[in-house]
């Protein structure tokens, strides 16, 4: 009896365990998926930032606040995931193998895959921002006869001093409007490379840990694949059987027919002989 009393609270216990694991799992869910709405207003405030000589102030505090938030759900969400890939780290350690870990191991390696695309794509995002207004600064320096080549412009890029942009074309005729964008794009990507800086590290430590997993998460999609595959086939099935099955219904009506008909000449017969005999 007792050892049955324990066997019920491992059960519990365990049971309450998965659904904490769970409801974690939703939470990173969440949060990377607000990351993606995220990264969809970012690319909105890059457009409409790169579709004027210069942004205005709202779109700047706009274009900050989102990215802080970004930036704190990013790293909320490995700090999550990075705390389960220590504990499923220890107990492989420790030798342990259950249903409950392969479905903690799957999870984890969805969600890993999951925040990596999402970074990816900001990622992109940013790199995108960052070349167009790039461009912009070359054409100005174009239009002002200081055009630059590449490595040059990036050089300039990197000092992070837009004096550097300023300093050789003031006094070339260039209007106050081309210095004012050159200067706001500047500044944009100055603030870009700051956020892209931040988000490095963290982007490279999941990208290892997804690339770790790989195998884990190909046997995932092979597994989802072929469940796919599967349960089609048996609908197939299920649509022969239930052909079969008409088919053997009708096949019983008939011979069911065909039994009372031949009963029915039978006592006919029968009926017929007994009344000549008498």
């Amino acid at each position: 009896l007792k050892d049955n009393d324990e066997e019920v609270e491992i059960a519990v216990d365990n049971a309450a365990f998965m659904d904490e694991f769970f409801s974690q799992i939703e939470d990173i869910r969440n949060s990377i998926d607000k990351i993606d709405e995220n990264v969809a207003e970012v690319k909105k405030l890059y457009s409409v930032i790169l579709s004027a000589p210069t942004s205005d102030q709202k779109t700047q505090d706009d274009l900050e606040s989102i990215t802080n938030d970004i930036k704190k759900m990013a790293n909320n969400a490995r700090n999550k995931l990075k705390t389960i890939e220590r504990n499923l780290e220890s107990e492989q350690q420790q030798e342990r193998v259950s249903a409950d870990i392969r479905i903690r191991k799957s999870q984890h390696a969805v969600l890993s895959r999951k925040f990596v695309e999402v970074m990816t794509k900001y990622n992109e995002a940013q790199v995108d921002f960052r070349e167009r207004s790039k461009g912009r600064i070359q054409r100005q320096l174009e239009i002002t006869g200081q055009a630059k080549t590449d490595e040059e412009l990036e050089e300039m890029l990197e000092s992070g001093n837009a004096a550097v942009f300023t300093a050789g074309i003031v006094d070339s005729g260039i209007s106050k409007q081309a210095l004012s964008e050159i200067e706001s794009r500047h500044k944009d990507i100055v603030r870009l490379e700051s956020s892209i800086k931040e988000l490095h590290d963290m982007f490279v430590d999941i990208a290892m840990l997804v690339e770790s997993q790989g195998e884990i998460v190909d046997n995932i999609e092979q597994n989802v694949s072929q469940s796919v595959d599967h349960i089609i086939q048996a609908k197939e099935q299920t649509k022969r059987a239930v052909r079969y099955q008409t088919k053997a219904r009708k096949k019983t009506v008939i011979i069911v027919v065909v039994v009372v008909i031949l009963l029915a000449l039978l006592a006919l017969i029968i009926g017929l002989a007994v009344g000549l005999n008498k």
